[in-house]
């Protein structure tokens, strides 16, 4: 009788891999690649509703000529886009990992400070967008215009400290460049700190699953904890910050500007052709980001075993 062959671990785990994103192969294969045929259909089409649906006439490179060369805001809103989430992304993934790092210790209040830290999620739903609006819309005049004088005296006064800073700073030769990031930072830090709640628990599951045993090798041979960081801590959760930086910019692309300006073009004013490209051509430099920054990362990333 001929030995069955055994499957190599490798091939395990290539195997349990797939199973885990069959769900998602599925349906993708199923919804989104007709649709995503129809969007680049559309792209190159000038469609008009007809009676029991609709007609398509094509019309070439008309629409994208369109988009880059008359549209007045679409360079514009795409390339504000781009910049904030460059911005944001590696914002975003390394004040998740210094939370993360500070919430895996042990202190009286740990599991409310984490809940605090994923309300952002679950008050980015839809419903409770909506609820929180609807609230905000009744207290307008009341409580809500306090709130507003205060905010706006405030932002003013934060906007002053901001630019005596940047003068201060600059006047100590540090790069304008790397002011102009640190104040765009500070600028969007609300947005930043909601958008970090799913990355932050992504990161307290990778330091729970780094073996006790190298920390305790790394205290033995006096590495501080700086150094323990770098050669520890880090290096084991790179797998993981793909993972991040990766939710992170989808995250992020589907929330800007540029995909409420196709989504308004769509079904605001009705025209799909130019919709459509707006939405391909915004996909696309996304899944362009994406390619980059993945190849960088995954030729510094150790796999543990």
């Amino acid at each position: 009788m001929k030995k069955k062959r055994k499957l190599s671990l490798t091939k395990k785990r290539a195997i349990a891999g797939l199973l885990f994103i069959s769900p998602w192969l599925i349906g993708f294969l199923l919804f989104y690649v007709r649709s995503l045929i129809m969007t680049f259909r559309f792209s190159f089409s000038n469609l008009s509703m007809g009676v029991g649906g609709y007609d398509l006439e094509f019309t070439g490179l008309e629409n994208i000529i369109y988009a880059f060369r008359a549209h007045g805001s679409f360079k514009q809103i795409l390339t504000t886009s781009v910049t904030n989430m460059l911005i944001d992304v590696p914002l975003i993934t390394f004040f998740s990992l210094f939370m993360a790092i500070i919430l895996n210790r042990k202190f009286k209040g740990r599991g409310v400070v984490r809940a605090i830290f994923f309300l952002p999620v679950i008050l980015g739903a839809d419903a409770i967008s909506e609820a929180m609006e609807l609230a905000e819309t009744m207290m307008n005049g009341g409580v809500a215009a306090q709130a507003a004088e205060v905010t706006a005296t405030t932002s003013g006064t934060i906007a002053f400290d901001i630019d005596y800073l940047v003068t201060t700073f600059m006047n100590l030769g540090i790069p304008v460049k790397l002011l102009d990031y640190v104040a765009q930072a500070v600028d969007r830090i609300n947005a930043i700190i909601s958008a970090s709640g799913v990355q932050i628990i992504i990161f307290i599951a990778a330091l729970q699953s780094i073996p006790g045993s190298l920390y305790e090798v790394s205290r033995i041979e006096g590495a501080t904890v700086y150094e323990t960081f770098w050669k520890v801590t880090f290096p084991m959760v790179m797998p993981h910050i793909i993972t991040n930086v990766v939710y992170t910019i989808v995250d992020n692309f589907s929330k800007s500007d540029i995909v409420e300006l196709a989504r308004t073009e769509m079904f605001t004013n009705f025209n799909y052709g130019l919709g459509s490209v707006f939405s391909i051509v915004s996909t696309l430099i996304t899944c362009l980001i994406l390619v980059i920054v993945v190849w960088l990362i995954q030729r510094r990333t150790f796999y543990y075993n």
